[in-house]
């Protein structure tokens, strides 16, 4: 598992890319927020979480198979990942802030993602 990346992993590399051809700025995985969201809009106080369908437990994905060695430690720690990611988020939205999860399975679709990310900023921006 230490080879397992943690930054930087192709699905939040085509969002990134996507969101500046589509002409928004960001910074990236900001320390003084809850649980390093990948990407931070500060401008429309927007994150956005990247997640792995496997690791964070994306329900009723393909990609979200409990492995059939050693099923117990796995469970736990999945369910680990998502009860950190609940709490996350809360501590995130009990400060102001906007929060967004794309999954790995929903970076495939380009213009599908492209135009839920903008419905979601000009949401954000009329709020």
């Amino acid at each position: 598992m230490s080879r397992i990346k943690g930054r930087d992993t192709v699905p939040e590399k085509r969002v990134r890319s996507l969101l500046h051809r589509l002409g928004f700025r960001f910074s990236l995985r900001r320390k003084e927020l809850h649980g390093r969201p990948d990407i931070v809009m500060p401008r429309f106080r927007l994150v956005i979480f990247v997640h792995g369908c496997f690791w964070h437990r994306h329900q009723y994905c393909r990609n979200s198979v409990l492995p059939k060695t050693r099923p117990e430690f796995w469970l736990a720690k999945l369910n680990g990942n998502v009860q950190r990611d609940a709490q996350n988020v809360k501590a995130l939205r009990a400060l102001g802030w906007r929060v967004l999860t794309i999954w790995e399975c929903e970076v495939e679709d380009e213009p599908k993602l492209s135009r839920r990310l903008l419905r979601w900023v000009a949401r954000e921006q009329s709020v």
